[in-house]
């Protein structure tokens, strides 16, 4: 079993015993499927189930698989109106386990991984993308001086900044010369709208299958995986599950509604998603709709280049990391089109 997949489960449970409140060993540690960036493990102790969440060990591109601040955002925002676990510990001594990592609430739920959401009735699917739609709107509202927040990122120029860092860190992961992202990103820079002066929190990652839902109700009890969280511009999370709404039914991280017959299913459609975020924030009207669409498809572009990267370099969370890189060229082609011919 290699590094990433495995856990010193000794080693931890006498360190968790030092510095969580009633923790208990002995400890089991199973990995949990998905996801290519930061290996999460299912803990289970004598004093009850638990989840760790670290940094893949190795060398990473700065400021990736940033465990730390998704540790710090869940923290603060345990007493908002976002559903998030409960956190217990943040362990920066790499020495433990062979990186940084932290240890959090086991929540009983369920996750979805396809947006069309097979498993329930056109009532329940209404009421899950109203739900999603509601805790993005309080994500955005969330008080960031009353919440220890304000630092939490650079406010303003937020696209300009994003642009500059996505671009840097796609080019350090590059495999193979790829024309549709360099139509791309030329776009972008060419088409960067003027700072309009908001700035929230946002998740950078939102989306369904970031999330934890009841049991039996169509309630989120816990948005997950922070990892891309700052203080941003709140359209960027709004257009970004937006994109991934676009894609093909294709599963795994590109599952989407591409094709599908919203209404049939009891889905809003693009149209009135948006509209009913805007209702809820007090929005008039977006603009620049194409450009945020557009960044967003950039942006996931680069993340997946950089898991095929990792790939190459034998130092990836998942086994399917190597295929994320073949969505890169067909992420920046849909972009292209969305620009020519409009969102």
């Amino acid at each position: 079993m290699s590094q990433v997949d495995s856990l010193d489960t000794e080693h931890l449970a006498a360190y968790l015993e030092a510095h969580v409140d009633g923790f208990q060993g002995p400890l089991t540690a199973t990995k949990f499927d998905g996801g290519q960036s930061n290996p999460t493990f299912h803990l289970r102790a004598a004093s009850g189930e638990y989840v760790l969440r670290r940094q893949p060990p190795g060398k990473l591109l700065k400021s990736a698989h940033a465990v730390d601040r998704e540790f710090r955002v869940m923290n603060a925002l345990r007493d908002t109106a976002v559903p998030v676990p409960r956190m217990y510990h943040l362990c920066e001594d790499r020495d433990v386990i062979g990186s940084m990592f932290y240890v959090m609430e086991f929540c009983q739920g369920r996750i979805f991984w396809d947006a069309a959401i097979p498993e329930v009735d056109n009532d329940a699917r209404t009421a899950m993308y109203t739900e999603m739609n509601r805790v993005l709107a309080a994500l955005h509202d969330v008080d960031l001086e009353a919440n220890g927040l304000a630092d939490y990122g650079k406010p303003g120029s937020y696209f300009e900044r994003q642009l500059g860092r996505w671009s840097k860190q796609y080019r350090a992961s590059e495999i193979n010369h790829i024309p549709a992202m360099e139509d791309l990103m030329a776009w972008l820079e060419e088409h960067l709208p003027a700072d309009d002066g908001q700035v929230s929190l946002v998740h950078g990652d939102y989306r369904l299958d970031n999330m934890m839902w009841h049991p039996e109700e169509p309630r989120v009890i816990a948005v997950l995986d922070w990892e891309l969280s700052t203080l941003g511009h709140p359209l960027a999370d709004l257009a970004y599950q937006c994109m991934q709404l676009r894609m093909p039914q294709e599963g795994g991280n590109l599952s989407g509604l591409q094709g599908k017959d919203r209404p049939a299913l009891g889905i809003p459609t693009e149209k009135e998603y948006v509209a009913m975020y805007c209702q809820r924030r007090g929005i008039d009207h977006i603009d620049h709709w194409e450009f945020y669409l557009a960044f967003s498809f950039f942006r996931l572009a680069a993340i997946a280049q950089g898991v095929a990267k990792r790939a190459q370099d034998g130092n990836a969370s998942s086994k399917k990391a190597a295929a994320v890189g073949q969505v890169v060229e067909p992420l920046a082609q849909m972009a292209m089109r969305i620009v020519r011919e409009g969102a």
